[in-house]
C-alpha cells in the first residue's frame, strides 16, 4: 500500500507554487492542531453536506429546496456531534465485525462483537479524530512538499516517489504518530 501515489502527485505537481505553499500551510495546520479544533470542522462539515442535500432533495419532497436546505442544515448542524458518536459506532461496530469475521471466521456472536467494537469506537473517539487528523495533515503536507519542490524544478517527485515509496511510508507513518 502507497500512502503517496504517483498518479496523485502526477495531478498534484501540475499546481501553483501558492496553491503548493497553501497546501503546506494546511497540512501543518491540520497536522498539529486538528485534534483540538475537530469539534468546528465537524459542525461545519456536517452542515454544509446537509444543507447541499436539502437543496438537492427538497423538490423531491415537495419543499421549497432553500427551505428544505436550511431545515435540514440547521437541524444537523444542532445534532452534528451526537451524529458523529453514532455513526462512529456503527463504524467501529462494522470494523470489529469485519476483523472477527476475518481472524476468527467460527465466531458466530456477532451482536456481541458489534456491541463491544462500538463501544470500543465511542471510548476511542478523541484518540480516533487525532489520528484522523494526522494522517491527512500528513498527507497534505507532503503531497505539498513534493509538489511544491517539482515545480521548483529541484526534483522530479512523480519519478522520486516511484523509486522511494517504503521511505515515503515510512516517513508518513512517522509523522502520523508524531502528530498523535
Amino acid at each position: 500500500m502507497q500512502l503517496v501515489a504517483p498518479d496523485i502527485l502526477e495531478e498534484a505537481r501540475l499546481l501553483s507554487p501558492l496553491w503548493s505553499s497553501a497546501g503546506l500551510v494546511v497540512g501543518f495546520w491540520l497536522w498539529s492542531l486538528g485534534g483540538r479544533t475537530h469539534r468546528f470542522w465537524l459542525a461545519m462539515s456536517v452542515t454544509l453536506t446537509a444543507g447541499l442535500l436539502g437543496l438537492t432533495l427538497g423538490k423531491d419532497y415537495g419543499m421549497q429546496p432553500l427551505v428544505a436546505g436550511l431545515l435540514l442544515a440547521v437541524s444537523a448542524g444542532a445534532l452534528a456531534l451526537s451524529l458523529v458518536r453514532i455513526l462512529l459506532f456503527a463504524a467501529g461496530g462494522l470494523a470489529a465485525l469485519g476483523l472477527i469475521h476475518t481472524l476468527a471466521p467460527a465466531w458466530d456472536e456477532p451482536i456481541a462483537v458489534f456491541l463491544v467494537g462500538g463501544l470500543a469506537g465511542v471510548f476511542l473517539y478523541r484518540f480516533w479524530i487525532i489520528t484522523f487528523s494526522s494522517l491527512i495533515g500528513a498527507l497534505v503536507l507532503i503531497y505539498s512538499a513534493l509538489a511544491l519542490l517539482d515545480r521548483l524544478h529541484m526534483v522530479d517527485s512523480v519519478a522520486w516517489t516511484q523509486k522511494n515509496s517504503p521511505l515515503l511510508n515510512w516517513g508518513c507513518g512517522s509523522l502520523i504518530v508524531l502528530g498523535v
